[in-house]
């Protein structure tokens, strides 16, 4: 008998590889963090002793879902001020509200909130924007949870630094810190092409190449943000991002809602991954990206919660089931991104556009272990006809009930298995008494 870790099956096991076949009374075969096998049960079964066999009937097995687009520490601002426009939002509440309380501390209690709340519903992966992301990295590993972090860069001071060279500096620092870890890959964050004009953009683009690190930015997010840019550069926000020569295969290009179709071709064309946030932007009214066209063209789109100050929770698998149905309903289609389509988007896609793919993403022999576990058994997934149908349509967070990352348990039975939940809740409570 062959060795492993852990056998881990279900009633479906979702690959989510190229031929996106789901195998019915499957198995993943877990040998230290990597995946060994992946197959029907009976094989496996005949090749592994019967230890350490988690899951079972009424389960579906899948990879951990991907957040493209977060700012993880953000969960403490969460309902701190709602049902106001971006502009105001972010001017008047957010940026002031971060000036006085951003601080490592406060970075890593929340990222700590953030990740506890990712884990549990699903999600082992998720790429952040934010400041103090040293603190954020610490955090995540201490969850086990794999991160892409993005230090961010502004133009302009805050709590974090004076000037975007201080940030860039700071920047070149982490990259060089984190470039090895296991877990955490580490990136660069240029907010957005209104928070960094072309002198820092291009400052930025060299460092990424420098230390061939992914690059994480809003882009035309809002529709003032579209007008001021073309009024200030005399051109659209992806046409500047062209001209600067910023464009590539390792831009994350968050929002993505006014977009034309010239500029979605060039996103295309230099295979930019874009990280599609619909609740946020629905609740920011910031409009709907055109999801259907970016498909068409060829690019890939995924998922992303953005924060949790704005959207207002960190779940992927509700971002998968409002964007399905909306598409259908703005494109007046109802075969416009379908569920099988829309799984593909939250996982594979999302750690290709993370430069994860040889990483994580599927199930597939020599892949990272990041595997999550459905139960099925739950009167809203039943009766079950479509697997794909009911993971997009019909399940919840709480339907996650096991969780591992690069082969390590990180949640069973529906709680977390590396930090204590109440503590890092008591804390977050404590963090509100004193912002409130």
């Amino acid at each position: 008998m062959k060795k492993a870790d852990y056998i881990i099956c279900g009633d479906y096991v979702l690959p989510m590889d190229k031929g996106q076949a789901v195998i019915k009374n499957g198995a993943v075969v877990v040998k230290g963090n990597k995946i060994e096998e992946v197959g029907s049960f009976g094989n496996i079964s005949k090749k592994y002793p019967f230890k350490n066999v988690i899951g079972g009937e009424n389960r579906a097995v899948l990879p951990g879902l991907i957040n493209t687009h977060t700012h993880a520490a953000m969960v403490y601002f969460r309902g701190m001020a709602d049902d106001l426009p971006l502009k105001e939002w972010l001017e008047k509440h957010i940026w002031p509200a971060e000036n006085k309380w951003l601080s490592p501390e406060f970075v890593s209690d929340a990222t700590e909130l953030a990740c506890l709340e990712m884990l549990k519903a699903g999600i082992t992966t998720y790429s952040d924007m934010y400041f103090f992301e040293d603190a954020s990295g610490k955090a995540a590993k201490k969850i086990g949870m794999r991160a892409v972090l993005g230090a961010g860069i502004v133009d302009f001071p805050t709590i974090s630094g004076k000037n975007a060279d201080e940030y860039l500096g700071k920047a070149e620092k982490f990259i060089e810190k984190w470039k090895k870890d296991e877990l955490v890959v580490p990136c660069i964050a240029p907010h957005s092409i209104y928070a960094c004009g072309p002198e820092t953009l291009t400052k930025v683009k060299n460092i990424a190449d420098k230390y061939n690190v992914p690059i994480h930015i809003h882009l035309s997010e809002a529709k003032w943000e579209v007008e001021d840019i073309e009024k200030k550069y005399g051109r659209r926000p992806v046409e500047h991002l062209h001209e600067l020569g910023f464009l590539d295969e390792k831009i994350i290009a968050a929002h993505c809602v006014w977009i034309n179709e010239k500029e979605i071709e060039a996103l295309a064309k230099y295979k930019v991954g874009v990280s599609h946030c619909i609740e946020s932007n629905l609740k920011l009214s910031s409009g709907i990206a055109p999801v259907p066209q970016m498909l068409k063209a060829g690019i890939k789109v995924t998922f992303g919660t953005d924060g949790a100050a704005s959207n207002n929770d960190l779940n992927i698998l509700s971002e998968m089931s409002t964007a399905a149905k909306v598409h259908k309903a703005v494109s007046g289609d109802p075969t416009v991104l379908a569920a099988k389509t829309a799984l593909l988007m939250a996982t594979r896609w999302g750690a290709e556009v993370l430069g994860l793919g040889e990483i994580t993403g599927s199930l597939e022999k020599g892949k990272a272990a990041d595997i999550i576990i459905m139960n099925l058994d739950k009167p809203h997934l039943t009766p079950l006809y479509d697997i794909y149908s009911h993971i997009v349509y019909s399940s919840m967070a709480s339907d996650v009930e096991t969780v591992f990352v690069n082969g390590k348990l990180v949640v069973a039975n529906g709680k977390l298995c590396t930090a204590d939940e109440d503590e890092i809740i008591s804390k977050a409570r404590e963090w509100r008494n004193k912002i409130r």
